[in-house]
């Protein structure tokens, strides 16, 4: 019977990653991309909407997760942990690569839209602070605000995801879009 990259316990993966010797980390880190490359180039492409750019930043995602593996505290799920940085890093480079550009409302994520009112606003800025408030949440909450805002993940695979129950994921939800909202009013954008 042949072991498919999906079948790999998480636990094996990272027991190789945290070897000493390189060749077992050089298995784990191909093990790991193996398993997980095609659900992260998912959510990435879905945040930064090009191919080759979701090919980039999976790459800086793993290069990134394979410098921090020593401080992953495996409180979470390995996925868990990876989709937190692939999502960072899809946050990271839309920031840097719309700098100075001005959008039509329409272009502009739907926080935004529903937050500003105007019809043209700097992107840059707007996603500058939407960051800000992103990062500004608890790590909870940020979790949470991204899978559902960013990936449209649905209730029950975020509950399935994160080991909790639907009705806390829409409280947290909630709670962060008021605490976004709350924050982007103060920037004087509303």
């Amino acid at each position: 019977m042949t072991t498919t990259a999906a079948n790999i316990p998480d636990e094996k993966i990272l027991e190789l990653l945290k070897q000493q010797q390189a060749s077992g980390m050089e298995r784990g880190m191909r093990m790991m991309m193996d398993k997980y490359q095609s659900r992260l180039f998912s959510t990435i492409y879905k945040i930064v909407g090009n191919t080759e750019d979701a090919a980039d930043v999976l790459q800086n995602c793993f290069i990134k997760a394979y410098r921090a593996i020593g401080k992953f505290e495996q409180k979470a799920q390995l996925y868990t942990w990876l989709y937190r940085i692939a999502t960072n890093e899809s946050l990271t480079f839309l920031r840097k690569k719309k700098k100075n550009n001005t959008l039509g409302l329409d272009e502009i994520p739907a926080i935004a839209n529903q937050i500003t009112g105007s019809s043209t606003i700097e992107s840059d800025k707007i996603e500058r602070l939407l960051q800000e408030a992103i990062d500004s949440l608890p790590e909870k909450q940020q979790m949470v605000f991204i899978m559902r805002y960013y990936d449209e993940m649905p209730y029950d695979d975020m509950a399935e995801k994160l080991g909790t129950s639907k009705g806390a994921l829409k409280a947290s939800f909630h709670h962060a879009v008021k605490k976004v909202e709350t924050y982007l009013k103060k920037s004087d954008i509303y």
